[in-house]
């Protein structure tokens, strides 16, 4: 098998992968091809030189990581001016929130050249690459520009938005253009898939060779959906820790005879949290049965609050949480409990599985790995009822949750009441389907497959 080399904008020690990361995904490929991850460091020098950085290689058993040093000047333009500020929120549909700064993208230009030239002279003639996500769509061109004709293929970990929305980008065209110096180009979603599709048949006049090849700007690209998953395996091992056990027993013990409901997410404007509380909100005032016996268990991890719009999403949560404790609260009963800060990682499978329901409502997300952590965490015996968003990427496989439209705030405060008042028989079925789900298409099969179709498909031509 060829060494593959992953390539994102940060990396990861293998030996420390967290269930359901990239570093699961890669770790056993990597390993045993003794390949190479390259990214950046995370570190930024200050008086640095822009388009110049230090690489620093080491070794992480039998992986080797390249990791890369930023300038302050690249760091601002390229991840926080291009990469989160134009290309984060137009691909989750943002428009109103995309800030379009020629610099920015000047930057973003500048440090996928500095990747490629750094990444170049690491390459082998067979090695297989594998470069992941928006922060890095035109770093094959720039490797192709370079002499690279290895096998390169791509993933997109966020949603592909509909062509009129990806038209709205300033030089669209070059950065589309970009993703035909891949080989094989993998999406999260059918949905995306159509996307791409329709965007390079109406703005680039593409030919459509199968279902799956495309042919436009000179180029030929194999497109297709490879849903990314966990690990089921390591993630039920994570939930039988005792940090797991623990706060199983914890939560039940606290919440007695009431029933939890969870949601875990970062702050980020993507996820639908203020539509959430809203449905809860709703929820209570329609249902009030549910008064003194449900309880909204919401942990929202910090994300980007030096933004302005994450700060705007702060003080939203806090006075959508202020109100509904205000309004429904008890002396021995808060409808709400709000985390805004990281819970260890090790205590989520226990929060999980002792929550009765689980609320991963996104306005738009490419996968969202907390609902498929769900299922995997439950008892088989006496499992929950995942409530999803159609608009997240795993709502295509995971029909047999709850699928709610998140704006639809009265539709969601519906199907959270049919979740808690699910017959245990029904969970059961749900669960089970769910599962085969699961492990039919797990982190492992991502990975393969993907692999095969890259190690697959003729060499690029000079």
């Amino acid at each position: 098998m060829p060494r593959l080399v992953a390539v994102s904008n940060r990396l990861a020690d293998p030996r420390k992968a967290a269930a359901g990361g990239l570093a699961v995904a890669l770790s056993d490929a990597l390993a045993n091809t003794g390949g190479l991850w390259f990214g950046w460091s995370g570190k930024t020098i200050v008086d640095g030189t822009p388009g110049e950085g230090e690489l620093h290689v080491h070794q992480a058993g039998d992986v080797t990581l390249a990791e890369l040093d930023l300038a302050q000047e690249d760091e601002q333009d390229y991840y926080e001016g291009y990469s989160n500020g134009v290309l984060w929120p137009v691909f989750h549909y943002r428009l109103d929130l995309a800030l379009f700064e020629p610099r920015h993208l000047e930057g973003y230009r500048r440090v996928n050249r500095l990747f490629a030239r750094k990444l170049m002279p690491l390459l082998r003639p067979d090695d297989l690459i594998w470069i992941h996500d928006y922060h890095l769509i035109p770093l094959a061109s720039e490797l192709r520009a370079m002499g690279c004709k290895n096998r390169i293929g791509f993933f997109l970990h966020v949603p592909l938005p509909p062509h009129q929305i990806l038209a709205a980008i300033p030089q669209h065209e070059w950065l589309m253009r970009s993703l035909f110096a891949y080989d094989v180009i993998g999406l999260q979603s059918q949905t995306d898939v159509t996307h791409f599709a329709r965007y390079v048949m109406n703005e680039a006049n593409a030919e459509r060779l199968d279902d799956n090849r495309f042919r436009a700007f000179n180029g030929t690209v194999v497109v297709q959906a490879w849903p990314i998953s966990i690990d089921v395996d390591e993630f039920q091992r994570l939930a039988q820790t005792r940090e797991s056990m623990d706060t199983f027993q914890t939560m039940r013990r606290q919440s007695r005879d009431r029933r939890l409901l969870v949601g875990v997410d970062r702050l980020d404007y993507s996820k639908g949290l203020p539509q959430r509380l809203k449905a809860f909100a709703e929820l209570l005032q329609r249902y009030p049965e549910n008064r003194g016996h449900s309880t909204l268990i919401q942990i929202a991890s910090p994300s980007r609050e030096s933004v302005d719009a994450y700060a705007d999403l702060r003080r939203e949560m806090d006075t959508l949480c202020g109100a509904i404790n205000g309004d429904y609260g008890e002396l021995d009963w808060m409808p709400v409990r709000y985390i805004h800060r990281t819970i260890a990682r090790k205590r989520i499978p226990g929060l999980y599985r002792a929550a009765r329901v689980a609320l991963v409502t996104p306005l738009r997300d490419g996968m969202n790995l907390v609902a498929k952590e769900y299922i995997a965490s439950q008892d088989p015996a006496d499992p929950g009822v995942l409530v999803l968003s159609r608009f997240a990427g795993a709502a295509e496989q995971l029909a047999d949750a709850l699928l709610v439209n998140p704006y639809d705030t009265a539709g969601t405060a519906e199907a959270m009441q049919v979740a808690l008042q699910m017959p245990l028989q029904e969970r059961v079925n749900r669960h089970q389907r769910l599962m085969d789900v699961l492990r039919q298409r797990d982190i492992h099969w991502w990975q393969r497959s993907f692999l095969e179709a890259l190690e697959n498909v003729p060499v690029t031509a000079p």
